[in-house]
């Protein structure tokens, strides 16, 4: 286990319990029991937590003692699944940054758990050092503007599938997005990868016509769309998407289906911003290694 994973157990476990835990784990289970009969809304780190609510997530990041305990809770489990581990801010004049790193807790399989908080800390630091030296080199040439806004969605969020995204939107001279997408088996706790979902590199093809297709119909639908398709008016066949990626950003949505993800001037110009391709099952059938994962 190498150095960071130790500086963030430690970051972890440097934080106070509070001695009131026993009434807000006892208010927190009240909530979640109550909420089981309502219905289902997703929950985020930050927007709109009460003072108990922000304290008790607070006390289940600061000691994993706490939250390997409180997972045996019925309804608890709900709502230690991805928090915001570490925020980067910067708020200076023409320079700012809110960069959010995420945290998957209460996964049995630790080493998958470690191995993605790892990653994603790994990830927004180095964001955040570019983004100092890149400060620190406008001011030299005189300032400018710079800005990042990086932090991350839960996708999907079922008794079988977590799909979680994250997302770098810069700004300078102009904008750019960059997604990154990880999605979980939460019963067998192993990470899905696109190629393990198919019997063999079929798919590329399948996938990559069916988004052609469909690229197709929505230009004609909405004249306000446009992709670097074949056909579409003056696209250059350089500039013409023709196949996805083996390891294409995806995930797999709450009603089972495979979503091909692009970022941003990816496939097409800026105004569209990043986009996604819902794939019809029927599409890929054939190829898919079984029906557990697509439906």
């Amino acid at each position: 286990m190498n150095n960071n994973i130790e500086q963030l157990r430690r970051e972890y476990q440097d934080i106070p319990i509070p001695e009131e835990l026993d009434g807000i784990v006892d208010r927190a289970i009240d909530t979640s029991l109550r909420s089981r009969k309502q219905k289902r809304v997703k929950y985020t780190w930050i927007a709109g937590a009460c003072a108990a609510a922000l304290l008790f997530l607070v006390t289940i990041n600061a000691s994993p003692s706490v939250a390997n305990a409180l997972s045996s809770i019925p309804g608890v489990d709900r709502i230690i699944k991805v928090l915001t581990l570490k925020e980067y801010v910067v708020n200076e004049q023409n320079y700012s940054a809110n960069i959010k790193v995420p945290a998957v807790a209460n996964l049995d399989n630790k080493a998958l758990e470690l191995g993605l908080n790892e990653k994603y800390m790994k990830e927004n630091k180095a964001l955040y050092d570019k983004f100092l030296a890149e400060i620190e080199a406008l001011k030299k040439q005189g300032g400018g503007h710079l800005g990042v806004d990086a932090g991350y969605e839960i996708k999907t969020d079922n008794d079988d599938i977590l799909s979680i995204e994250r997302y770098v939107d810069k700004s300078m001279a102009s904008t750019s997005e960059e997604l990154k997408l990880d999605t979980i088996d939460k019963k067998k706790q192993i990470l899905i990868t696109l190629p393990m979902l198919f019997k063999d590199d079929q798919y590329i093809r399948l996938i990559s016509g069916n988004i052609q297709e469909q690229m197709k119909t929505q230009m004609k639908e909405n004249p306000d769309t446009f992709y670097w398709v074949h056909g579409a008016a003056d696209v250059l066949p350089t500039d013409e998407f023709k196949t996805i990626k083996k390891d294409q950003n995806f995930y797999i949505n709450n009603d089972g289906k495979l979503v091909i993800v692009f970022d941003k001037y990816e496939v097409a110009p800026g105004y569209m911003g990043s986009v996604e391709f819902v794939i019809p099952t029927e599409a890929i059938a054939d190829d898919l290694v079984s029906g557990q994962y697509i439906k």
